[in-house]
């Protein structure tokens, strides 16, 4: 039985096959993130191609070793950094601003998720697509009207834009910002220039370029809609309990409240943490709510900066932090016009023709830094457009707050700073003034650095990560622990942190499965049951809590009520589920067993139609060796050698070391007269694991049939003392010992296995038994008469008591009858 655990963050994709050489890469374009079919009714829709290839590379050149996984996010977190920054230079010019900008965009706590997380990759991928973008069309409006050159540079921004979309969704958002660049800044129009500039066509190559951008971006998105089964993603109340909300107010309010909470995240991320759903941020769900101010005061500040990005332009403005009035002073070898100047100007690109020696050119001249007004909107912009796809407002997300999807908008936040304290040391006259902002400045990014440092020793290993977010979602942290602890072997602390999970939030259906499963890993199978139970009432979809349910009911021995569960468990569809693949094989294990069941029961037909059918159902990661394996028995038992031979070849095909498969078919061999070949697979199966004293006891069962009663016993002592504790391991060794009249020995193991199972009737009976031969008739009719009490009716255990009392009898010995 697996370990059901919320998605992880770090190497969270390990159990996605499309990362696999085995799967065809192929199947990275149809399926999602996590490696479902996108058109899957239980898909996330979350089509990343690009980011799941670059896994698979990964994979195939250093498998699951998380370096080089770690190494890869870094170094793309470096590339996008020095990308950003050459994009504030073309804002700021070459002076400490951009460097500050680059700088504080490096260091960013909430960039901590994106890289220090291996599937943060993909935020991390598209930034870098999307920058590439961007700066293509860039290139494309400093040469549009100049140069062939123009429309290769969009072609590139198309292809990149594409490329953007392809590592995460919101890459696609890239179009609008370039849209905004073009308009806000390239053409330095204001609101009530725009719709006068298109309509007296003063710039067609603006409005080309425009369209241009509308249709590359609707058609991306129509094929996007498309490709996913045109329907969207599914998400469960925990993932954005404000969506499920049955309050229109409620929803309304906290919708608009989060995107308040992210900007927080970014000015002060103080507190973060590793997931951000259920009940991470309360509902708002009165206007009385003081967190209400909050999101007044944010949309207040958001219009008041649009407002002043798009009003009409000052007298006074600044180039890279020194003042400039009427255009005259000159800022690190860029010029800026001044506003009048501007006005006076027609609305064309900063180009001009340049004479020399009488033959005249186009060149480009020196380009012209944006104002400030111009970087506010186009910072805006950065920080509002690649957040519109994770407000809500267009469709569901399955996430409150995820702090990788503020990678890309945290460029507009740093430009964001970077524009207003260079606009307040332009404003300030006294020297002392303008060097306490600079240094504020820096120190806020000296700020922002120690905080990552201390955010990435969080992200070291898991247990630290997890403790680090029960402050902000104790359910999820506490129920994570518990997965970390219980595979370090902490059982008390494990069962300790997933009660604390279900205090928080009791009717978390995988923690009260995980807790089960711990329960009955323990052997408290009580206990494991009331769990299950309960996890199937939150989530009765659970398969997995069907098959551990049915397992223990089976092993207590009520055959028909695990019966009942495995048909139960077989019959659930994967429609809306969000992991297919496991409930797929959680459904094929539910049939494997319900096959043993009737195997067991004798019913070999039964078995075979169940076998089939979890042959029908069983999902390509699963692994079939056991399943053809006992299929292979099945036919045994139905003295069909010949199919039952193609299912075991199939289970040693399927895995060439899977050892009950050696042992199965070494017997057939044994029993079709190719005893030289059988014995080679029993010696194979104990090489393969010298340790399973099964092995041994199978061997010695072929030694003993071949007459070979000194190595048969042998063989059987050996499986006893390597599997002391397995009551059939035990069992047959001393039956095997007894067979090759090694009676004293035989004794030891029998005693040892009737103490396994003081209340079997077969172990009591057989070490009576001999306990008679070997001299020891009080023990021996003890042991006869605890069989009986347990099965009276058992005709073998009276004839050997009867025996037993007439030997004692002649000896003079009083029996229990008299």
């Amino acid at each position: 039985a697996e370990l059901i655990a919320c998605r992880k963050p770090g190497l969270g994709k390990t159990t996605n096959q499309d990362l696999l050489p085995e799967t065809p890469w192929t199947h990275i374009f149809y399926n999602d993130f996590w490696g479902t079919l996108l058109t899957h009714s239980g898909s996330h829709k979350s089509y990343r191609p690009l980011c799941t290839l670059s896994f698979r590379l990964n994979h195939a050149i250093g498998g699951l070793n998380p370096w080089s996984y770690h190494l890869v996010n870094v170094l793309l977190h470096a590339a996008v950094t020095g990308l950003f920054t050459s994009f504030s230079k073309i804002l700021f010019g070459d002076g400490y601003w951009t460097f500050m900008a680059g700088l504080m965009f490096a260091s960013h706590p909430i960039h901590t998720e994106a890289v220090a997380g291996i599937v943060g990759r993909a935020d991390v991928g598209a930034s870098l697509f999307f920058l590439l973008s961007l700066l293509c069309y860039i290139k494309h409006c400093s040469t549009r009207g100049y140069s062939a050159t123009t429309w290769g540079w969009f072609l590139g921004t198309g292809l990149c834009a594409g490329c953007s979309m392809l590592w995460k969704e919101q890459g696609v958002t890239v179009l609008a910002v370039s849209a905004v660049y073009d308009v806000f800044v390239f053409h330095r129009l204001k609101m009530k220039q725009i719709l006068p500039t298109i309509y007296k066509r003063k710039n067609l190559s603006l409005f080309l370029s425009i369209s241009l951008l509308t249709f590359w971006g609707t058609s991306l998105l129509g094929a996007r809609l498309y490709w996913m089964g045109n329907k969207p993603p599914s998400f469960s109340n925990s993932d954005n309990p404000a969506a499920d909300s049955d309050s229109l107010l409620a929803r309304t309010l906290t919708f608009f409240y989060l995107p308040t909470k992210n900007l927080w995240l970014l000015l002060c991320p103080d507190t973060l943490s590793f997931d951000w759903s259920m009940d991470a941020v309360p509902l708002l769900k009165t206007i009385c709510d003081w967190r209400n101010l909050h999101t007044v005061a944010f949309y207040t500040g958001l219009l008041l900066l649009a407002y002043y990005g798009l009003k009409s332009p000052s007298i006074e403005r600044e180039c890279n932090g020194k003042a400039e009035t009427n255009g005259k002073q000159n800022a690190n070898g860029h010029s800026c016009l001044s506003d009048v100047e501007y006005r006076d100007s027609e609305i064309k690109p900063s180009f001009a023709s340049k004479v020399e020696n009488g033959i005249k050119n186009d060149v480009s001249q020196r380009t012209q830094l944006p104002s400030t007004e111009n970087i506010v909107i186009l910072s805006l912009s950065l920080l509002i457009i690649p957040f519109v796809p994770a407000t809500n407002l267009f469709f569901y997300v399955g996430f409150v707050i995820a702090e990788r999807v503020l990678y890309i908008p945290s460029m507009g936040f740093c430009l964001l700073i970077t524009v207003g304290a260079r606009a307040l040391y332009v404003k300030v006259q006294k020297r002392f003034l303008k060097t306490l902002i600079f240094y504020a400045t820096a120190t806020l990014i000296v700020f922002y650095g120690l905080k990552t440092a201390i955010r990435n020793g969080d992200w070291q290993n898991e247990e630290m990560l997890y403790r680090s977010g029960i402050k902000v979602n104790p359910a999820k942290a506490w129920g994570n622990l518990g997965n970390v602890l219980k595979s370090q072997s902490k059982i008390s602390e494990a069962e300790t942190a997933y009660r604390n999970a279900l205090y928080y939030r009791s009717n978390m259906a995988d923690m009260l499965y995980n807790l089960g499963l711990l329960l009955q890993e323990n052997s408290r199978f009580a206990e494991a049951l009331h769990y299950y139970k309960l996890a199937i009432g939150s989530r009765p979809t659970l398969a997995s809590a069907y098959l551990n349910t049915g397992i223990i009911l089976m092993n207590q021995g009520k055959t028909e009520e695990a019966r009942r569960t495995f048909l139960k468990c077989s019959e659930i569809p994967d429609e809306n589920l969000k992991d297919p693949h496991a409930h797929k094989s959680s459904v094929t294990s539910c049939l494997y067993n319900l096959g043993k069941l009737y195997h067991e029961q004798g019913h070999y037909e039964e078995a075979l139609g169940v076998y089939k059918e979890a042959i029908q159902k069983m999902p390509r990661q699963f692994a079939p060796q056991s399943l053809y394996n006992m299929m292979g028995e099945a036919y045994m038992r139905l003295s069909k050698l010949p199919e039952a031979e193609h299912w075991y070849m199939e289970s040693l095909r399927s895995k060439t070391d899977h050892i009950p498969a050696h042992l199965t078919y070494g017997k057939l061999l044994a029993l079709t007269d190719r005893k030289s070949e059988a014995e080679k697979f029993f010696l194979k199966a104990i090489e393969l694991d010298p340790t399973k004293g099964n092995c041994y006891m199978h061997y010695g069962q072929f030694l003993l049939e071949e007459g070979r009663l000194i190595e048969a016993a042998e063989m059987a002592k050996k499986a006893a003392e390597l599997d002391s504790l397995e009551f059939d391991v035990v069992f047959n060794a001393a039956h095997m010992l007894r067979q090759a009249s090694l009676n004293e020995a035989a004794e030891k193991y029998y005693d040892l296995a009737a103490r396994l199972r003081p209340n079997y009737p077969a172990a009591l009976m057989n070490l009576g038994a001999i306990l008679h031969l070997n001299g020891r008739l009080r023990k021996a009719e003890a042991n006869y008469l605890r069989a009986l009490q347990l099965k009276p009716d058992d005709v073998i255990t009276q004839s050997n008591l009867r025996k037993l009392w007439n030997i004692m009898e002649k000896q003079g010995l009083k029996t229990s009858k008299t």
